[in-house]
């Protein structure tokens, strides 16, 4: 069957293709809803006349034309209730595509970006909607990032859309001077796109590496962009070194593989160097940041050849700072692990106690997950089942699942 085929195309070609569709109209709701209604056309005519010979300019052709014909009806009163002619037979026009745009598809996502972290618009919005236009991500995925309900996170975007249309705000790179005003949101959308891709919330994998290769892609042009800025070459180190492991962190029966348990022979070694590259140009500048603390942490798991070779007292130092730089309770999730690591499962278990306390973590199901964790090395069987049974009544992932049922399974039998 072709929808499977049409499912992933529309999933990694369509971010692309409503990135340059924006910067045609200027308007985001229209292009999403132009871009939606080539999909569905896919949906109809490929399966009966079969995949075209350029997919991306098929959804383009059709995407373009009916965000023409929907400012037609704009501009002329009630909405038609035929179907566009383009709309039926958009193979035919496929071959007046405007290559130029989609050969400069980067420069488009990189002027998105740019567009929706405008400073006139609130930056959690700025998140919100670059990450729905450009990473493709479902209101439902940017509201886990966030850890905040559906509702709040759709009216962050509706908001966002009726800021840049409403004010005019331009689509494109700013100048050089006003860059370093956006570049925090900037990094955070980034970030946020690598996170979705690998750690998927909404899909049947573990991983999307669409949104890694996209991240990744974003990362090395702000680095062109803005050479002398060491948070954006710490945050494609960190990216590198994460996507390294890629790899290794699901196994064959589907399962989530622990860093611990993960073959390190097969970790990408080219991306480690070139990480690692990245970061020591970074730290020479002498200007800490959140990014380049959390990518030494992944440098020093990268470097160790072996789990029980892991440098978790440095860990646990470069958290600290991190916690110094960017606090709050995911960060201290990590830090009270890395604690844990450095000086005993019982160290890290208090902060987690405390944490789990404070509330702010209540639906996050890798609290729980840390927390059974730190019990079962302790050897509290009992207790760690029922910290696993708490995790599993939060998780999304099939792959974390899968991974915490077989923890289950070992705490039960003991």
């Amino acid at each position: 069957m072709l929808t499977p085929i049409i499912d992933g195309i529309c999933r990694t070609e369509g971010p692309r293709l409503l990135a340059g569709l924006i910067r045609r109209v200027g308007d985001f709701e229209l292009a999403e809803d132009a871009m939606q209604d080539a999909f569905t056309k896919a949906l109809e005519v490929w399966p009966a006349q079969g995949l075209p010979a350029a997919p991306a300019a098929w959804l383009a052709t059709v995407a373009r034309r009916r965000a023409l014909d929907l400012l037609r009806r704009r501009a002329t009163g009630p909405l038609y209730t035929d179907e566009p002619a383009d709309m039926a037979a958009p193979e035919a026009e496929a071959g007046d595509i405007d290559t130029a745009a989609l050969s400069g598809v980067e420069d488009d996502r990189l002027r998105l970006v740019f567009t929706c972290c405008h400073p006139a618009i609130a930056q959690p919005a700025q998140v919100a909607l670059a990450l729905r236009t450009l990473g493709g991500l479902s209101t439902r995925e940017i509201a886990r990032a966030f850890l905040e309900p559906e509702p709040t996170t759709a009216q962050r975007l509706v908001r966002a859309k009726r800021k840049i249309l409403d004010a005019r705000i331009p689509y494109e790179v700013p100048a050089r001077e006003l860059l370093p005003e956006r570049l925090q949101a900037v990094l955070g959308v980034v970030y946020l796109i690598f996170n979705e891709g690998y750690a998927t919330t909404e899909h049947d994998g573990l991983i999307r590496p669409d949104l890694c290769a996209e991240a990744i892609r974003l990362g090395r042009l702000l680095a062109v962009l803005m050479p002398d800025e060491p948070e954006v070459q710490g945050l494609l180190a960190l990216m590198l070194l994460h996507d390294a492991r890629r790899a290794t962190r699901v196994g064959g029966d589907g399962a989530l593989v622990p860093l611990e348990e993960q073959d390190r022979s097969r970790w990408q070694r080219g991306e480690i160097e070139e990480g690692l590259a990245v970061l020591e140009s970074a730290l020479r500048q002498r200007r800490r940041g959140p990014y380049q603390l959390q990518a030494a942490i992944a440098a020093l798991h990268a470097q160790a050849p072996r789990a029980d070779q892991t440098d978790w007292r440095q860990i646990a130092v470069l958290y600290g700072g991190l916690l110094g730089e960017q606090p709050g309770p995911v960060v201290e999730l990590n830090a009270a692990v890395a604690l844990a690591m450095a000086q005993g499962p019982e160290h890290g278990l208090v902060w987690i106690e405390r944490l789990a306390q404070g509330g702010e973590l209540s639906g996050y199901h890798l609290l729980p997950a840390a927390r059974a964790d730190l019990l079962r090395r302790l050897g509290r069987r009992g207790e760690a089942a029922d910290a696993y049974r708490a995790a599993l009544a939060l998780v999304r992932n099939p792959a974390e699942r899968l991974y915490l049922e077989r923890r289950l399974a070992e705490c039960a039998a003991s």
